[in-house]
């Protein structure tokens, strides 16, 4: 449907990659890998280096760099057997260079370069022995077309079967259909960048002429970003002013949210207030809510979003809370029931284990609507769940669920209000890219009673020291986690690793330690995660980060091993499944010497600090570029010129940008708004495409 909206002037850009010139069978699937399906991708390609080529002689010949000659083609000697190359002497009145050729290809090249002709060659110099050699020159071609060889020469990605030169061509290619297109930005912005055109800014990438030219800072460059930066920011601005256009019945603040906050253990800290203020503005205000609850691990996210589901059930409304794992969901039913159900509100737990009477009963209590609180897994948003009036979604970790997913979800109620939930900090620099169709709340304080978890940093060759303190404390009772790190599920040497070591620990000290990694069946791993939660395992060893989101107040020493290999928001989120209980916590961060200066940063920021998103900020800073906080993990858009950490001053201008266009013009139907469109459906950012949306 996207594509039948699509403006004509981009039909070109959007034509199979078949149609580019020279791109075959073959080669089609190889380009549409590297870069994608339509002729717009392989425009988008952006180089990575640069070739400069040198002009020289012979007996000034460097080794290793790429030079260009002069030469006269002196005698070709063919291979005595098909696996020795072709070897071709070329003299330039200082000395021999000999280019080789490998597989046949001497015969066509002796026909095109006879002996006696004078050819401009140019290629990387190697040394063999005494002689000075190019393997499979670049280029060689008559003296009268040395412009075919340029002296500054972009280079592109490649893959096996597609040489970097040849993507290059077929990039070029692609350029060349690529239209001028009506100004979409505002002019006296563009002036003051002192930016081309898109088109000029496109032609530019391709045409780099010093290294400066493919950094992130390049003028064209960031014009391309802050195009692609303001068509997202135009697409999640309308997706949000869709979610408020649509009416849902206002939901008041009621005296079963104050009785449970009355019942308590403990006061509301001023963050859970302000975002609790929040929630309730958008319950109030007639509007359907699309909201995110930022906050760390343990912060206090869950009763925040139980009281705004004790105002839905004083509404006669009814609530869903969905966790990507039975564990999280069983923990959160846990904290939720009784509280709930003692201010009247009955709440029914609903995992993939559930079968035959047990649940149809569960079926019929939530489409009855006798039950006002459904917390649960993936099985919420099955087909045969029908709710009696669902007025409030609850998403725990909404980036591990797919969007049709969370739709599914949401679809079971009209205009359903939606709360995110999300424990992975992200720095206010990048919410933007992340959460622009959201609002976004912060829990950025400690509840009270939390005890700080004492951070040491030890070197692995102190391992027995660690395993040793860990026997003697698990003696007393205490629990532990101990983190193995996992580069990929297919690493076995990894998964060995972990194995190894949790049957190092269990000789140390004792059969109380159990194993969850990502190859285990989710029944297995579930069991012994909750084998360790009811304290029937004394340390549990753990290949991966996402599986230990269970709430195990008795744990007090968290160990990781080779804490250099993980980024700093992990290392923080992992540490902050300790020192949930009274007792005295402790990390231990071990790490393989020397440690990097950045490594090194990065413990000591830990050490220093258990405040996430201040460590967010940090690790920005430190990492410079690149995939932030592991965010392609947490529904981070997966842009093609802009990069979310050098280009984070962009971020924000592109989102003022897009609320003030909206503000003024929301239907884009004016000369830029007309322009824009073209910009979105350039880019695939449309509020039509629900392939980006974060709720």
């Amino acid at each position: 449907m996207i594509a039948a909206m699509r403006p004509e002037i981009l039909y070109p850009l959007f034509a199979p990659i078949d149609t580019l010139k020279g791109v075959g069978p073959r080669v089609a699937p190889l380009l549409s890998k590297l870069a994608g399906p339509v002729v717009r991708d392989v425009a988008f390609l952006t180089p990575h280096s640069l070739i400069h080529r040198q002009p020289a002689r012979v007996e000034a010949a460097v080794e290793g760099a790429v030079q260009t000659f002069v030469v006269t083609i002196e005698a070709y000697q063919a291979p005595r057997n098909p696996s020795q190359p072709w070897r071709v002497r070329a003299f330039d009145g200082t000395g021999s260079l000999t280019l080789v050729y490998f597989g046949g290809l001497g015969g066509r090249i002796e026909g095109q370069n006879p002996v006696g002709a004078q050819r401009l060659v140019s290629g990387k110099v190697e040394r063999f022995g005494s002689e000075i050699q190019i393997a499979h020159p670049d280029y060689l071609v008559p003296v009268e077309k040395a412009d075919q060889i340029p002296e500054v020469e972009a280079v592109y990605p490649a893959t096996a079967g597609l040489p970097a030169r040849t993507v290059r061509r077929l990039a070029l290619d692609a350029l060349g259909r690529c239209p001028d297109l009506a100004e979409w930005q505002d002019p006296a912005w563009l002036a003051r960048q002192g930016w081309a055109s898109w088109r000029e800014s496109l032609a530019r990438l391709h045409a780099p002429q010093s290294d400066a030219d493919l950094t992130a800072q390049a003028p064209h460059r960031q014009r391309l970003a802050f195009d692609e930066l303001l068509a997202h920011q135009l697409a999640m601005g309308q997706k949000k002013a869709e979610r408020r256009a649509e009416p849902a019945p206002p939901i008041g603040a009621g005296r079963l949210a104050e009785a449970l906050a009355a019942a308590l253990p403990f006061q509301l800290t001023g963050a859970q207030s302000r975002a609790l203020a929040d929630i309730r503005a958008d319950l109030a205000c007639g509007e359907r809510m699309s909201r995110l609850l930022q906050g760390d691990v343990g912060s206090g996210k869950t009763v925040v979003a139980m009281l705004a589901m004790a105002d839905v059930a004083e509404a006669r409304g009814q609530s869903a809370l969905m966790a990507p794992t039975e564990i999280l969901a069983r923990q959160h039913f846990e904290t939720l029931a009784a509280p709930l159900e003692a201010q009247g509100i009955a709440a029914v737990l609903l995992t993939g284990r559930d079968k035959g009477p047990a649940r149809a009963e569960k079926l019929r209590a939530l489409a009855s609507g006798a039950v006002q609180v459904a917390v649960g897994t993936h099985a919420l948003f099955q087909t045969d769940v029908v709710f009696h009036d669902l007025r409030l979604t609850v998403i725990d970790e909404q980036h591990r669920f797919g969007v049709a997913e969370r739709q599914r979800l949401q679809a079971k109620g009209q205009a359903t209000h939606l709360l995110a939930m999300s424990a992975t900090p992200i720095p206010r620099t990048l919410e933007l890219t992340v959460f622009g169709d959201l609002d976004v709340s912060r829990i950025d304080e400690k509840p009270p009673g939390r005890t700080p978890v004492a951070t040491r940093a030890i070197p692995m060759g102190r391992m027995a020291e660690v395993e040793g303190r860990l026997k003697s404390v698990v003696a007393t009772g205490a629990q532990a986690f101990w983190i193995c790190p996992l580069v990929s599920e297919s690493e076995k040497t990894d998964l060995a690793a972990a194995e190894r070591r949790a049957a190092e620990l269990r000789e140390r000290i004792g059969p109380s330690v159990g194993l969850v990694h990502g190859k285990m069946p989710g029944p297995e791993k579930d069991a012994v995660m909750a084998r360790f939660a009811q304290g029937e395992l004394s340390v549990l060893v753990a290949t991966t980060v996402v599986e230990v989101g269970v709430n195990v107040p008795n744990a007090t020493i968290m160990v990781i091993e080779q804490a250099e290999r993980f980024g700093l928001a992990q290392l923080h989120q992992l540490r902050g499944r300790v020192g949930r209980g009274k007792a005295e916590s402790a990390c231990v961060l071990l790490y393989d010497p020397p440690l990097s200066e950045t490594g090194q940063k990065r413990l000591d920021i830990l050490r220093r600090t258990d405040d996430g998103f201040l460590i967010a900020e940090r690790d920005l800073e430190l990492r410079g570029g690149g995939d932030p906080l592991g965010l392609r993990q947490s529904g981070f858009p997966a842009y093609v010129f802009a990069d979310p950490i050098s280009h984070r001053d962009l971020i924000a201008a592109a989102g003022d940008d897009a609320r003030l266009i909206l503000a003024r013009d929301p239907d884009l139907t004016s000369s830029r708004g007309q322009a824009l469109r073209v910009l979105q459906a350039l880019f695939d950012w449309q509020a039509q495409s629900t392939l980006q949306d974060a709720g």
